[in-house]
């Protein structure tokens, strides 16, 4: 058994690898400011601490009292589209944030491996399919952040010994998630829509592409990343592989709920517009934890956990900080 600090606990990802590490025994501490996730994430068994990786003091007095030995850090703030009005706060929680961790880590003597998720945001546009032997070209703050954070962990390990495994997944979605959150997550969003009587919204033409992938087929994976030695030091993208345009979601999402897709278009955003990577490398190492779920059973699963729990207020994010350009829809 091991003793293991898992940041953003209480959110969606966070909750479902915390389960997995406590189903094989380990101690499990849950750092989580609760911005984005749930006390009701928090799986039973974990050590809740209610706090943020921005606060240095509380970071070091857990890595003070409390000898870990892997750290997985889970907490970002990931609402790329938002990522762009929301500069400072971008920064300060998915960058600085992360280097409060890795020095705590690097400082304590005893991590042998921090675990980090990043994401595909880091590559950009036009570099499809996304593969990890490409040079990243983010184009908004919070890939940049991601990004940043990869490259300090790298250094890090050269520097420092500190070993790391860094995951880039891509458009999770599935039970747990937080549906009321307007700025991520499209099924989410188109979920509580329907629940509410409300149109889907789409920006543009709905034809951007997006490989949407269930949790089941994430959190296991990055659970047990650190039994396995020879995935150190190295990065995965991570997710399902089979693309679908936004418009072709709407009908999944409206067909498993069995009511017409009705669609609301909005002003297209500035984003990339087809996004899917290559997943040859995380199948060598993980290949046997990966079940390829299909968008629609994962859509069904998430459904009934959706339809069991009922529609969440939708809330508005209070600190923007550039109104220019913002999509009228996020004001």
């Amino acid at each position: 058994m091991s003793n293991i600090l898992v940041t953003g606990g209480a959110g969606f990802i966070g909750a479902h690898v915390t389960e997995g590490l406590i189903a094989r025994g380990h101690s499990v501490v849950v750092l989580d400011d609760l911005s984005g996730g749930f006390t009701e994430n928090v799986i039973d068994g974990a050590t809740f601490v209610h706090g943020s990786i921005n606060d240095v003091d509380l970071v070091n007095e857990l890595f003070q009292q409390t000898h870990f030995e892997y750290v997985y850090h889970l907490a970002a703030y990931a609402a790329e589209g938002l990522s762009h009005f929301i500069k400072r706060f971008n920064y300060n929680n998915n960058l600085i944030g992360s280097v409060n961790l890795i020095n705590a880590s690097v400082n304590s003597g005893r991590v042998k491996c921090l675990v980090f998720t990043s994401s595909i945001a880091v590559y950009g546009r036009n570099q499809l399919p996304m593969t990890e032997d490409l040079v990243p070209q983010p184009e908004d703050p919070y890939g940049i952040a991601k990004y940043a954070v990869e490259l300090d962990l790298k250094e890090s390990h050269e520097m420092f010994g500190l070993n790391y495994v860094i995951f880039r997944p891509h458009n999770v979605y599935g039970e747990r998630q937080n549906i009321g959150d307007k700025y991520r997550n499209v099924i989410g969003i188109f979920m509580n829509q329907i629940l509410r009587d409300e149109p889907m919204t789409i920006f543009g033409d709905g034809e951007q592409t997006r490989a949407f992938s269930h949790i089941d087929d994430v959190a296991p994976v990055i659970a047990r990343s650190v039994e396995r030695p020879d995935s150190y030091n190295a990065i995965f993208n991570i997710g399902a592989d089979t693309p679908y345009s936004v418009n072709a979601l709407a009908r999944a999402v409206a067909d498993a709920f069995g009511v017409e897709a009705n669609v609301k278009r909005l002003n297209a955003r500035n984003e990339v517009v087809h996004a899917f990577a290559d997943h040859s490398k995380i199948k060598r190492h993980f290949g046997d934890l990966i079940q390829g779920i299909s968008l629609e059973d994962g859509i069904a699963r998430m459904m009934e956990w959706v339809k069991a729990r009922g529609a969440r207020a939708t809330s508005k994010f209070s600190g923007i900080e550039v109104m220019k350009n913002l999509p009228p829809a996020w004001k």
